[in-house]
């Protein structure tokens, strides 16, 4: 499968899934909220939160297997820790994540998402601009 095509199969479902979770439960997709309430044991944590979690995982393993995607290589697995806890920490210290911001927040007409996207945009581009020149 074209890697453009894993991309658009990937965005539809997760726009699929939020809006599911939105008509099933009443919930936004709000990945950071989701994980950090069960970890801080929020009074309302429930099944539902860690159910949807374990779907996430397991659903990315089962799209890698059935659909033979290749992951990206990791070149350096122990910087994956790290990394995810600094994103974590991002997305709670932003009052949310990605998903949270563009998928259900611009389905919102949320200013302060669009400013939250552009943010993330914007830094990822850089970082990856002041990555490449180091490499060369």
């Amino acid at each position: 499968m074209p890697l453009y095509l894993s991309s658009v199969l990937g965005g539809v479902i997760i726009g699929l899934a939020s809006w599911l979770l939105l008509a099933g439960l009443g919930r936004m997709a709000n990945v950071s909220s989701i994980a950090s309430a069960p970890l801080r044991r929020h009074p309302s944590s429930s099944t539902w939160r860690i159910v949807f979690l374990v779907g996430l995982i397991v659903g990315g393993g089962l799209f890698h297997l059935v659909l033979n995607v290749h992951l990206a290589s990791l070149q350096a697995p122990a910087l994956m820790i790290p990394a995810g806890l600094l994103v974590g920490f991002g997305a709670v210290l932003g009052s949310g994540c990605t998903t949270g911001h563009a998928v259900c927040g611009w389905g919102r007409r949320s200013t302060r998402s669009l400013v939250a996207v552009i943010t993330f945009m914007s830094t990822g581009v850089a970082t990856a601009l002041v990555v490449a020149s180091m490499r060369t």
